[in-house]
């Protein structure tokens, strides 16, 4: 039987290349704890400011939790911070959050044309130097999954709430913005590949089918990820897509992207998402705060076997959404267990 380390298992699940012996654990979207923290002596928010805590407290991970990746970054601030919306910092406990924005019409981008992704001003240039960090350290043998936000939602950052009405009335000038965010999010995503990252996590939380409706989701969302996708696979990356909130109408359209795995969150029904699609992998979906945060050892294992039967061999176990700051590691140590106990 061939022998895995948990970097050849990932790749081989996301790439469907071959059965593997078990399932691999990780989680696809944020991972930092209030233990974790404490654990290792890295906090928020200092940690994501500072390439060499960030790449600390990523890794406390695996070694605090077990996940068998590490994940960079925790949040999805950054990418509208390089173009100068205002950011509040967050706490030790809180992620950091976009407080105002910045592009009103197209003349608006004009000033970030040229813009050059390895600014050393910018808090971007932090995380790619905690990715090969991490790379450099644990590469050779843990997956390092590679986070950002995906094109939709970064265009809704830089324009405000405004965005919504914008797609539905100034068809142009949306399409402008999405051109602009995807191919922001490919520069991007190429120097995190070029830092160590080998798999990418797309959070798209705003770029819902039951938010915008299928006819405004094919026509700004799909051809958009695609373009993404497609940079990716052109170097041997796999890509997971994770969308907030009940996507279970939409994920063939998702699908239809090439995105190698789907995250759901908790209000969709796994065995569902399963049927829903072709090929992707279905991620999830413990739900981070009921289950993961407010319950026991107890229930988070039994509900784990629970979407694990829901998922059939047909996706990967993991938290619906991101993980809570304040949940128990005991809780998601469970989790980790139930995933590298299953066997394909």
């Amino acid at each position: 039987m061939t022998e895995y380390t948990p970097k050849t298992r990932l790749a081989a699940v996301l790439n469907q290349t071959e059965k593997v012996d078990r399932m691999p654990a990780i989680c696809v979207t944020q991972t930092g704890t209030v233990e974790q923290m404490e654990a290792c002596g890295i906090f928020w928010p200092e940690a994501n400011y500072d390439a060499k805590m960030l790449a600390g407290l990523a890794a406390a991970g695996h070694t605090e939790i077990g996940f068998e990746a590490i994940r960079v970054p925790f949040d999805i601030t950054a990418e509208a911070e390089f173009f100068g919306c205002g950011i509040k910092d967050g706490t030790k406990v809180q992620q950091p959050s976009v407080i105002n924005h910045v592009v009103n019409s197209l003349d608006d981008l004009k000033p970030f044309e040229g813009y050059d992704i390895n600014d050393s001003s910018k808090r971007i240039s932090t995380i790619l130097e905690s990715i090969k960090i991490v790379a450099d350290e644990y590469g050779a043998e843990l997956p390092i999954i590679g986070s950002m936000i995906g094109p939709f939602s970064l265009a809704q950052h830089l324009t405000g709430d405004s965005w919504f009405m914008d797609i539905m009335t100034k068809e142009e000038y949306g399409l402008a913005i999405m051109e602009f965010t995807t191919e922001f999010g490919i520069a991007y995503a190429n120097a995190q590949i070029d830092n160590g990252a080998d798999t990418l996590s797309i959070i798209d939380p705003t770029a819902s089918y039951s938010l915008i409706g299928g006819e405004f989701y094919k026509k700004f969302v799909v051809p958009f990820h695609a373009k993404l996708v497609e940079a990716m696979h052109a170097r041997n990356v796999p890509v997971v897509l994770h969308v907030c909130g009940d996507t279970t109408d939409g994920l063939a359209i998702m699908e239809s992207a090439g995105v190698d795995a789907i995250s759901v969150d908790q209000n969709v029904n796994a065995a569902t998402a399963v049927s829903k699609v072709e090929k992707a992998l279905i991620v999830g979906n413990l739900d981070p705060v009921n289950c993961l945060w407010n319950t026991s050892v107890e229930t988070v294992t039994a509900e784990s076997e629970r979407v694990l039967k829901e998922l059939d061999g047909k996706g990967l176990l993991a938290p619906g959404c991101g993980i809570v700051s304040q949940t128990p590691s005991a809780h998601l140590r469970a989790m980790v267990e139930v995933a590298k106990s299953y066997k394909y």
